[in-house]
């Protein structure tokens, strides 16, 4: 991948490796394996910052942090400190803390106080483990997870991986992992869990939305391979699925929108459902095929008071979009790069957005090296939707909600594209007592 997403359980990623200057090194760690929900995560490696177009993945250059001044009063801190030295009875079975020890368990502390679950501080053998998982290849079962209301979420299984053939589905809480429970588990601990050698097997115990009771799935570890682009015509509808913004993305869309030109197709569904996000500049280049030159795309709105950053459009687009030929696709599986893309081609009326609610992840996270090896990942900036809309937390709202049960999903029916198709064609019937025929303005 080039610059996005996720945090994961998921497997195959391709190398990263740290440049200076413009290059891009790290593929889209869609949750198969990995785990750090990278939709808009950005390493402390890059030297010039801007020398990429903002990528939701992006490094930066190693600055060495050191201590500052504070107004904080750590009296009580240090009173805590020495009331735990003289008091706390150590059980038969633990050891003694170090003061190493001690240091660490403040940090996680302090930065868990922050309530934010993309911020997070790892030891040096944490941050050497999330060090190799960004750049090797893994096995796992094939599908994004995040953090959503407190709760370790599935936020994409990737078609055809374990995780999907298993029923998984995108908004799935995962209450246990081989029996222990997820609750105050990071995004990071569940990913660890989750993944593993390839054949082995994982049980979850989750829970879909509508459910009573959670259930335990099993579900067996593979080699997983990251589709990108699918493309199929129905009568006079193109239908293109992007499943994640990775280092191909733009390439694959772009002779995907070629296909779609050549076929004399009148309608476009442009499918986002399950699409953890992936780099920003893919979104950009993505949607600079569908808007005109100078569109806002996404903006960059930062906590330090920096002014804020705006992408916008290139201008490269194949045809003039309307809002009655293309329909955009959206799910809860929809995060990241893929709502920036959507929430552009809604707002600025060049496309309608049909589904559930996005998962609604737009902040970007900068990974900064500490001293000792330790490293801390901070939340720094929010993407915002070209009208300022934030779109963490809520999501994207679609213009037309049109749900899909897990049944409807296992079954292989699909009442969101079957309404996609029918919108288009102005025979849409929303399932209300005071239906009425629907077609896009």
């Amino acid at each position: 991948m080039q610059s996005e997403t996720s945090t994961a359980v998921f497997t195959s990623m391709s190398p990263a490796t740290k440049k200076q200057g413009n290059g891009l090194g790290v593929t889209l760690a869609l949750i198969l394996a990995i785990g750090a929900f990278f939709s808009g995560f950005q390493f402390n490696s890059f030297t010039q910052r801007h020398s990429q177009p903002a990528n939701l993945l992006s490094f930066f250059a190693s600055t060495p942090v050191t201590a500052s001044s504070t107004n904080a009063d750590m009296t009580e801190f240090w009173h805590v400190w020495q009331l735990l030295n003289e008091k706390f009875a150590t059980a038969s079975g633990t050891s003694k803390l170090t003061n190493e020890q001690k240091v660490e368990g403040a940090i996680k502390g302090l930065v868990a106080s922050y309530g934010d679950p993309y911020t997070t501080y790892f030891p040096p053998t944490d941050a050497e483990s999330f060090g190799e998982q960004i750049a090797g290849n893994f096995s796992g079962v094939g599908m994004e997870v995040g953090i959503h209301d407190g709760i370790i979420t599935i936020i994409a299984p990737l078609p055809g991986t374990p995780a999907d053939k298993a029923g998984l589905l995108a908004g799935d809480a995962i209450v246990s992992i081989d029996g222990t429970s997820t609750q105050n588990m990071t995004i990071e601990e569940a990913v660890r869990q989750i993944r593993g050698l390839e054949g082995t097997t994982v049980t979850l115990k989750i829970f879909h939305t509508g459910m009573t009771e959670p259930k335990e799935v099993k579900v067996v570890r593979a080699q997983i391979e990251i589709p990108t682009v699918k493309t199929e015509k129905r009568g006079d509808t193109f239908i293109i699925a992007l499943y994640s913004f990775n280092a191909i993305a733009e390439a694959k869309m772009r002779d995907a929108l070629s296909e779609y030109t050549k076929s004399g197709a009148k309608k476009l569904v442009f499918d986002l459902r399950g699409n953890p996000g992936g780099y920003l500049q893919g979104a950009v280049a993505i949607g600079s095929y569908f808007l005109p030159a100078g569109k806002v795309i996404v903006r960059e709105s930062y906590a330090d008071g920096r002014p804020e950053d705006v992408f916008r459009s290139q201008g490269r687009t194949v045809k003039q979009f309307a809002p009655d030929e293309v329909v955009v696709l959206i799910d809860k599986g929809s995060a990241s790069a893929a709502e920036i893309l959507a929430g552009a081609l809604s707002q600025h009326n060049y496309a309608t957005l049909l589904g559930t609610d996005s998962f609604g992840k737009g902040s970007v996270q900068e990974l900064v090296d500490l001293p000792n090896k330790a490293s801390v990942k901070i939340t720094v900036a929010r993407w915002l939707t070209p009208d300022g809309t934030s779109i963490s937390h809520a999501g994207l709202k679609p213009k037309v909600f049109v749900d899909r049960t897990p049944e409807e999903h296992l079954s292989g029916k699909d009442p969101q594209m079957d309404a996609a198709i029918a919108y288009l064609h102005g025979t849409y019937v929303a399932p209300t007592s005071t239906a009425t025929t629907t077609k896009a303005k």
